[in-house]
């Protein structure tokens, strides 16, 4: 009997076994990646199913394999931060170009309020995922607990703040070594009313670019004029209101260093509208090696972190050993560069 109004029948997978002369059994084993497949056989299901235009049911297929072949990307800042600050693009592609090749989806979401935390910690927390990649975590973001307690498979992009660490995994750049190697640049060059423009302190990375700091001008004997010390929010916004209250104070300063490339931005831009040069009057070294570095005026010195590199770390040890717990899961650090241009 014809179908009526002509539609097309959607392909089932009988219709696989029919076309490919085997048994509905085999097409689900070669479908879910079993090796108790020969090749020829593996070879002939894998021609029908191009043949036939068939899409295995996700949902059942997650049924009998319990996995989802999905991994979570969340940001624990603000969406508009997604789209504004380069890091994010850069974790981003670094993450799917892993996940691209082992065939997973990437789910990217970002959470900031208490309530988005609870949202995305109930939905991950129920099997709609194989993994999570945690990334711009802040002190007492319930989010990594909450998981861990359901045992969802996690990898920290950056490592957790020291108040919040709960031994899981992490990849990270050395935030201490890259401000260290920034501010004795800047001492190197003659200068030695060094500020800082810190990041948040409520992240490892904000707290770890400022230990740097400190420990280069407490070794060189300067000690840490407090008044020189400033946070902000690892924006454009923030490095500029960091940089008027640094200049607020009266307190005489010839460079600054600034714990990320958009704060630099910032200090640039306010240090032009005061009349200040750099690097004549005051040296500025930011932090990244954002795209934007390079464009300045003048052209930022900065500390390169391996972003893109990052993104892919946390998504093959996140796909090839903590889902599969393959092995013991080392954190990662990566090293950073200091790259010299005109701002000092």
């Amino acid at each position: 009997m014809a179908r009526s109004g002509g539609g097309r029948r959607r392909p089932t997978l009988e219709m696989v076994a029919e076309r490919a002369g085997v048994g509905r059994g085999t097409v689900s084993r070669v479908i879910n990646g079993s090796s108790q497949v020969s090749p020829r056989t593996r070879e002939a299901v894998h021609n029908a199913i191009a043949e036939l235009g068939y899409s295995p049911n996700q949902a059942a297929r997650t049924l009998v394999t319990r996995r989802t072949d999905t991994v979570a990307l969340v940001v624990s800042e603000h969406r508009d931060r997604l789209f504004t600050d380069p890091y994010f693009a850069d974790v981003i592609r670094g993450v799917s170009s892993v996940l691209h090749e082992r065939d997973l989806q990437l789910l990217l979401t970002t959470a900031q309020t208490e309530e988005e935390h609870k949202k995305i910690g109930d939905y991950l927390s129920g099997s709609h995922v194989d993994g999570a990649l945690l990334v711009s975590v802040h002190r007492d973001d319930p989010l990594p607990r909450r998981l861990e307690e359901a045992g969802v498979p996690v990898v920290h992009g950056g490592q957790p703040h020291a108040a919040d660490r709960t031994g899981g995994v992490f990849v990270d750049v050395d935030n201490a070594g890259g401000a260290r190697s920034a501010v004795r640049h800047l001492l190197d060059i003659g200068r030695r009313r060094v500020a800082t423009i810190a990041g948040p302190q409520d992240m490892s990375a904000g707290v770890d670019r400022l230990t740097g700091y400190r420990q280069v001008m407490e070794d060189a004997a300067l000690g840490v004029d407090e008044r020189l010390v400033t946070a902000g929010d690892f924006s454009v916004e923030g490095g500029a209101r960091a940089m008027e209250r640094l200049l607020e104070t009266g307190v005489d300063l010839d460079a600054v260093f600034a714990a990320s490339d958009l704060m630099a931005v910032g200090a640039l831009r306010v240090l032009r509208e005061r009349g200040l040069r750099v690097p004549g009057d005051v040296a500025v070294v930011g932090f990244d090696d954002i795209l934007v570095a390079q464009h300045c005026e003048p052209p930022l010195t900065t500390v390169r972190q391996p972003t893109v590199r990052m993104g892919q770390e946390m998504a093959r040890l996140l796909a090839d050993v903590v889902i599969p717990r393959t092995g013991q899961a080392e954190s990662i650090v990566l090293d950073t560069e200091l790259v010299v241009r005109d701002s000092a």
